[in-house]
């Protein structure tokens, strides 16, 4: 299951964060950080380990953690890795599956943060494979898209212009997809049920059982 999160970033913080990652203006071949496999597809580039790649981070961390939707979808428990990638023309990352263990810690899911126009580029598509298909993803600015670690994917090769986005990986309280999943239908439901009928003994029932659940699956 994949999830699109619309409005991460305000316009504003878009600019922010591709203001401070041009003050960075120094990056590295992508290849460092790929595992053997993955280092023979892979042709990107990715901002260098730096102070402007430090605020990166912390600020990426901070719109992340204060949409709902994203918590409510991927239990975080860490974000264990962010990294910023850029493609220029002739760069993609061929078929791949993401690492399992980085830095010592589990990664369930990973994401990735779009921060050019997608007009401004052509190619460039995130596609992702899982059982129903493949979902070819190009998103707006600010806008993000979740997915599980262990499914192959890809990048498209960039025919034109330059495809900047921010990528990282999470570690989440619940290690099981399907029981994610089962949280993430609840805390929906549960909305949707306060939303047009307030706190009532419905909304308290789901609002339990959720909390239950989490508690039941979340590892300590």
């Amino acid at each position: 299951m994949l999830l699109q999160l619309q409005g991460v970033c305000t316009a504003e913080e878009v600019s922010a964060l591709r203001k401070t990652i041009a003050q960075g203006d120094h990056f590295v071949d992508g290849k460092t950080t790929a595992g053997r496999a993955a280092r023979d597809v892979k042709s990107n580039d990715q901002l260098e380990e730096s102070a402007q790649l430090d605020v990166v981070r912390k600020n990426v961390r901070a719109a992340l953690g204060r949409h709902p939707l994203f918590n409510a979808f991927a239990q975080p428990r860490a974000i264990t890795r962010i990294l910023v990638s850029r493609y220029t023309q002739g760069m993609g990352y061929g078929t791949h599956v993401d690492e399992a263990v980085m830095s010592g810690r589990r990664t369930d899911l990973s994401f990735t943060l779009f921060l050019s126009e997608p007009e401004r580029y052509e190619g460039g598509e995130l596609v992702i494979e899982d059982l129903g298909g493949t979902s070819a993803i190009k998103l707006n600015p600010g806008d993000a898209v979740i997915y599980p670690t262990g499914a192959l994917h890809r990048v498209e090769e960039v025919r034109s212009g330059e495809r900047l986005a921010v990528v990282g990986w999470i570690r989440s309280l619940v290690r099981r997809a399907d029981q994610r999943e089962i949280l993430f239908d609840l805390d929906i439901a549960s909305r949707s049920v306060f939303d047009a009928n307030g706190k009532t003994p419905l909304y308290d029932t789901l609002s339990k059982t959720r909390a239950n659940l989490l508690r039941m699956w979340a590892d300590d």
